[in-house]
């Protein structure tokens, strides 16, 4: 069964920060950074009423500095809202910041401008990077299908070729992470279903583009999130203003930046636990700030959505069930606004459900026969296990010895009938290095260091 040898180094990764340099490519069509508000895909209105909120909460901001944190280059986007909000008196220039363009000047908001903006924040206070459409999200999302993807047998074996699987367990995952839909993984604790889940996501290549957030009606849905998205480029907004004999924008002068309200991120790999409620399955509305919350498989899209301990969240499993029919057999979602307005999403994910507990207990047939594969996922047999013990201690840098993994099954295993795990080889080296630490020793495994860390690992059976 799978063992994860590196997994403190692998998880201690922050998932927002950027990486190495992503394959060039493999890397999507990142849309062209937008000349004009109209190319922005939002209207004159959210721009200017957005502008002025940044303005309010910083209190004197240049125009690059705006153009930074909304993501949006000055000339043709920017410029046009300030210069709408100056003529309407929102807004006035006290000077200039290291330079006489426009850029550097410096813009605060006048007392008309305090009154207009109350009224701009009753509705949204969002004032982070600008939104794209959720009618370009949601073709973006078409264009990134994971269901496109063909994973064979030597990527199969390439992905795990670091944990100890069998060739029968290899043959059942290869299939189910092809079919980009749903799996359910089921058996005893600690014999590496997340590790499994883990592996299939990391076998889902390529990149995807994420936004900030989406636009709806006026209403703002953060999509990015730095617990989920890895990110492997964030664009920035160029400067490119040399006028183009066709003039501005929507006239003919196209950008040759890519648009940064975008970001590159590797495939999401979301992960959820016993921590789950239904409510996070649903758009969360904050009504202090007035903007949504996506929920996790809206994050998920295009990538692996892991249901852990499947059973154990506060709801019961049969409403969790529920809520993934219609998106199991129809590969779309439906989330309701505030407003009533209810929208209909992708629901381009490959979601796994693993659990220890029992699957009689917890599905019926009907959801069943909706989850594409059902892997079941048993102890490691006694040559398994060994194998497990050789990758961890070297790994470790434990002298392995035969001789003492006999008396450890023997004494340990055989005499008080206690089924072999997975992750037992990783924990016991743990508790031996801890052991020799304390006594001043080489780690090794002999007699009395196994037997002080099994005494201290395991708890006493009858």
């Amino acid at each position: 069964m799978p063992f994860r040898l590196n997994e403190v180094a692998s998880s201690s990764q922050p998932a927002a920060t950027p990486t190495a340099a992503p394959d060039k490519a493999a890397m999507p069509d990142i849309p062209p950074q937008p000349t004009s508000i109209e190319e922005t895909g939002l209207t004159m209105a959210f721009m200017t009423d957005h502008i002025l909120k940044i303005i309010y909460f910083t209190g004197a901001i240049t125009g690059q500095r705006l153009e930074e944190l909304i993501k949006m280059p000055f000339l043709g986007v920017i410029d046009r809202g300030l210069e709408f909000l100056k003529l309407e008196e929102f807004v006035d220039i006290i000077g200039a910041e290291g330079g006489f363009s426009e850029r550097s000047f410096q813009y605060i908001i006048t007392n008309k401008g305090r009154l207009k903006v109350h009224e701009v924040l009753d509705r949204t206070q969002y004032a982070g990077p600008a939104p794209v459409p959720l009618e370009q999200y949601l073709e973006m999302c078409k264009v990134q299908e994971i269901g496109d993807m063909v994973i064979d047998q030597a990527a199969i074996r390439q992905a795990f070729g670091h944990l100890v699987v069998n060739e029968k367990m290899l043959d059942k995952i290869g299939p189910a992470a092809n079919s980009a839909r749903s799996l359910f993984l089921y058996g005893p604790p600690g014999n590496g279903k997340t590790t499994i889940a883990e592996g299939i996501s990391n076998m889902l290549g390529g990149y995807v583009l994420i936004p900030y957030a989406v636009e709806i009606d006026g209403q703002i849905i953060k999509i990015y999130d730095p617990l989920n998205h890895q990110i492997v480029q964030q664009n920035e907004v160029g400067h490119d203003d040399t006028p183009s004999p066709f003039g501005g924008g929507s006239s003919g002068r196209t950008s040759s930046f890519p648009d940064a309200r975008w970001l590159v991120c590797k495939r999401p790999r979301v992960v959820v636990g016993g921590e789950l409620i239904l409510e996070q399955l649903e758009l969360i509305f904050d009504p202090v700030s007035k903007v949504y919350e996506a929920p996790f498989q809206l994050k998920a899209n295009g990538g692996l959505f892991l249901i852990d301990d499947f059973g154990r969240q506060k709801c019961r499993p049969q409403d969790l069930l529920n809520r993934w029919i219609v998106p199991l057999e129809k590969k779309f979602d439906f989330l309701a606004l505030q407003t009533g307005k209810k929208l209909q999403v992708p629901f381009d994910v490959l979601i796994v459900f693993s659990t220890n507990l029992n699957p009689k207990d917890l599905v019926d047939d009907a959801f069943l026969r909706r989850i594409r594969h059902k892997i079941e996922v048993p102890n490691p047999s006694p040559t398994e296990y060994r194998s497990i013990f050789q990758l961890v201690c070297k790994g470790k840098k434990i002298p392995y010895s035969d001789e003492g993994l006999r008396h450890l099954l023997q004494e340990h295993y055989m005499k008080v009938g206690r089924d072999l795990r997975s992750c037992h080889p990783r924990d016991i080296c743990d508790q031996i290095l801890d052991e020799a630490k304390y006594r001043g020793i080489p780690p090794s495994m002999s007699k009395e260091l196994i037997d002080r860390a099994c005494e201290a690992y395991f708890v006493k059976l009858g």
